[in-house]
């Protein structure tokens, strides 16, 4: 081969690794291009993502403190028509002749503040000859009566309250208790000699 055919030769081969490596260097700028592109997408996701959770963040204190707002109100809008029947209850205190006529005011009144109690999901512990249930009950003391099985309420001093089945407050009640009886030693007055 001619030095000239070589030089030919090898300026060819250097164009064509040129032009390799031009176009392996264009296809990764192309390539880093596109992962730059995809990474500022991500990145600006990221951001509205961020934005949308701070903005979450404060619209549900806010939602939360609106919303039991509502439900205090709720409630104090609800114990006002007791609160009336109260004033009317007093008004007619003063002005009876009869004493059966104030209990009757005054079981009025009670019965409209155990419905309003009910409509907000409250209701009375039943007591009274149930079995002890420390869920329900807190017992205060206890007494034997043999008429009435052991364990049983014999006495409610303070009725208990339930919210939507959760117990908010016990019942006080006395609890039977009857006392066990030692059991009898046998008698033995005189000691039998087997020898």
């Amino acid at each position: 081969m001619k030095p000239e055919d070589r030089e030919n030769e090898k300026e060819h081969n250097e164009a064509k690794s040129h032009k390799v490596h031009k176009g392996k260097v264009e296809e990764l700028q192309k390539r880093l291009d596109e992962l730059q592109k995809e990474k500022d997408d991500i990145f600006a996701q990221l951001q509205r993502v961020s934005a949308d959770y701070a903005n979450y963040q404060k619209r549900s204190v806010r939602q939360i403190a609106d919303s039991i707002s509502y439900e205090k109100e709720k409630i104090i809008k609800s114990l006002l028509p007791m609160l009336d029947d109260f004033e009317h209850a007093l008004e007619n205190i003063r002005s009876a002749q009869a004493p059966e006529t104030v209990v009757k005011g005054v079981q009025i009144v009670y019965e409209h503040v155990l419905g309003i109690l009910r409509s907000h999901g409250v209701e009375q512990t039943r007591a009274l000859g149930e079995k002890f249930d420390p869920a329900l009950h807190r017992a205060i003391m206890t007494k034997p009566d043999p008429q009435q099985p052991d364990g049983v309420v014999l006495e409610e001093h303070r009725k208990g309250y339930s919210l939507n089945g959760h117990t908010i407050r016990p019942s006080e009640v006395i609890v039977n208790k009857i006392a066990q009886q030692p059991p009898a030693e046998p008698e033995n007055d005189e000691v039998k000699d087997t020898e």
